[in-house]
Formats: C-alpha cells, structure tokens, sequence
C-alpha cells in the first residue's frame, strides 16, 4: 500500500502547497483519491509527482469543508469513471461563526447538483471494496465539539452546531493492522480509532493518517485546545496500540510538537509529496 500526499498546508519541496489535504493512494491494485483540497493544485501537484488522475478508480469525500471539496470539478473534468463516496448527511451548509459572524466553509455551491451523478451517498459502514471501509461517526454528543469549534450547520434559516455527521474514516486492512485516514478529524481522533474498532471487529488500527483538529483556524502556529488535552491525546493513542501516526494540515506546529514529545518515533509530520508506504 503506497499513500502520496497531493496538497497539505506546508511543502518542502518543489510541489505547491495550500490550506487543504488530498492523498492519492494505491492498494490491491486499485487507485483512489481521498479529497482534493481547497483548489485545482493538488491535479498541478500530481501531474508533477507522475500521478495520472483518470486513472482514478474510486474517490472519497472526508467530509463537507471547503479545504477538501475545492478540487472536485478540476477532478471530473480530467476522470469520467470515478465516484466519490461521501456521507448522506453531506450539504453545502457549513458554516464557521466566530462571535456571531458567518463565513462559509463548505463545499463549492452547486457542486453537488451540477455533478451528481458522480456522488455515492452513504449512511452506513460499508465495506467499498475489498478491505476498504468507510466508517461514519457514532460517537454521541459530538455537537459540543461543534460549538467549541465554532462549526455550525445552516439547516432552513437556523444554524445548528455542528455534529460532523458528514465526516468519515476511509480504512484499509493490511497484514500489520488497520489503516486509518481521517482527513480532521473533528470528531476526535481517539473516539474515531474506537469507532472503528468497534465497526471492524476491534481489529488493531496500526496507523492514523490526517489532521487532529487541534489549531485555530487563524494559523498553523496557534492551538485550539489546551496543552493537556493534546497530551492526553497522545496517551490514548499509544494506549490503544497505534504505533504509526502521520499528521499535519489541521493539527497545527505547536499541537505537532507537543505530539512529537510524546510520541517520538511513532508521529511523522505530513507535508505535500509525503510518501508513505506500507
């Protein structure tokens, strides 16, 4: 299994880099894309790394933000066969509200509509192919980390926090365990290795790729949480026997070191043209 990362926030190397995250990866034969980041880079960025986008099989939306939708129409214009499986709950209805003021961030308007015969919507665990499943949240009470988050959902003329009922885990099972990517994880990283434990047999989750939701959304240098809770995160997950994790675009440099302390050799920072092989 060979994962590639086409777009994150940092690069340190020739290839562009914006606030986003789209990873290409190859398993059993196949080639899927999860997200495309915020714009028409990461398809610049593949072409650059070798990487032919038609060659898609299957794509997958983490979840209803901008940072991940933005690059679907470059993406239909240069694949015609591949669908992109997201949650039934997904909308362009997402909004951030910080001291009452709103700013949209969800997916581009009208994308759904104007391609929606490329669209698979999901309720349930499903097992897409064999060995990769896509898992939605059913951790109750995510609502809080909503409001916290300053997330909210427009639904009618009402904004409602936001319960990330849109957002999946994308995992593929591999003789060391399972590989689990969640592009934000808003719902929590820790509650999201449980849920798919739970869904998948409590199978060994060997490794987490994505971003931990643990900055402003000001910058990198900032920290939504405090410094304990990103410590407590990092003890969860060695108590729960993941031994690789790679991270970046929402986790944010000082959440990364604080990781990085904790964890050493376990955590990898990701950036755009990361390869990571298994």
């Amino acid at each position: 299994m060979k994962v590639i990362v086409l777009i994150e926030n940092t690069s340190k190397c020739s290839l562009c880099a914006e606030h986003g995250l789209s990873v290409y990866i190859e398993y059993n034969g196949m080639k899927y894309l999860l997200d495309t980041g915020a714009s028409d880079t990461f398809s610049a960025n593949a072409h650059q790394l070798g990487i032919n986008l038609a060659d898609i099989d299957i794509a997958f939306l983490s979840h209803a933000h901008y940072d991940h939708a933005g690059g679907f129409e470059t993406f239909f214009k240069e694949n015609e066969k591949a669908p992109v499986y997201l949650q039934d709950t997904s909308a362009e209805n997402c909004y951030y509200r910080p001291d009452n003021t709103d700013k949209y961030i969800g997916i581009p308007t009208h994308l759904l509509e104007t391609y929606k015969k490329r669209f698979q919507y999901i309720d349930h665990v499903c097992e897409v192919e064999k060995g990769v499943w896509l898992i939605p949240h059913f951790t109750k009470n995510l609502d809080e980390m909503g409001r916290r988050a300053c997330m909210y959902r427009k639904i009618g003329d009402e904004y409602v926090p936001d319960d990330f009922a849109h957002e999946q885990s994308l995992v593929f099972e591999t003789p060391k365990g399972l590989i689990l990517l969640n592009s934000c994880s808003h719902g929590g990283i820790v509650n999201i290795v449980k849920e798919v434990q739970m869904a998948l047999g409590n199978q060994k989750v060997y490794a987490v790729i994505g971003g931990f939701h643990m900055m402003k959304l000001s910058g990198l240098d900032t920290l939504a949480i405090p410094e304990s809770e990103v410590i407590d995160v990092a003890s969860q997950l060695q108590n729960l026997g993941v031994e690789e994790i790679y991270t970046g675009h929402c986790t944010g440099t000082i959440a990364y070191g604080l990781l990085k302390k904790e964890l050493d050799e376990k955590i990898h920072e990701l950036s755009t043209g990361t390869i990571i092989e298994f």
